[in-house]
């Protein structure tokens, strides 16, 4: 029952890790979804190129890539990376802190942990309700 924050060729981004752990224990809860372990990799794009590349065979630079390690039905256990590059440039183009880009993107792969997809517009619409909901948690815990 545990998240981690690593960091792997960039510095770790995590301003206070225990609220940050708490907010997303509260999403896994209030979806009725157990923890067994989760782990946040914050990386460069060239890092999570390499990922993409190797195990999805995308050749294209992304802002976060999922894997879900789970063998139960309604239990979290997965790996999220994180190109902390994307995330700034993602924030400066959308006119928001580094810090609530972040969030929104660790929030986007546990929701995808949690059964959420975003191929369609339909799906993608619902991704973007749900991670705004998740922000407003975060607004609640700090």
């Amino acid at each position: 029952m545990a998240i981690h924050f690593f960091n792997e060729d960039v510095p770790q981004p995590i301003e206070n890790s225990k609220i940050v752990t708490s907010w997303l224990k509260k999403i896994i809860s209030e979806n009725e979804f157990e923890l067994e372990e989760l782990n946040y990799i914050f990386c460069s794009d060239e890092y999570l190129h390499s990922i993409n590349v190797s195990y999805l065979e995308h050749d294209d630079y992304t802002d976060i890539i999922t894997f879900d390690n789970s063998e139960i039905k309604n239990t979290i256990e997965g790996d999220i990376f994180i190109s902390t590059e994307r995330v700034t440039e993602n924030a400066n183009s959308f006119k928001v802190s580094f810090q609530e880009e972040l969030h929104r993107v660790m929030a986007h792969g546990l929701l995808h942990l949690l059964g959420y997809a975003d191929k369609t517009e339909s799906q993608k619409t619902e991704m973007r309700k749900k991670e705004d909901a998740c922000l407003s948690l975060f607004s609640e815990i700090k």
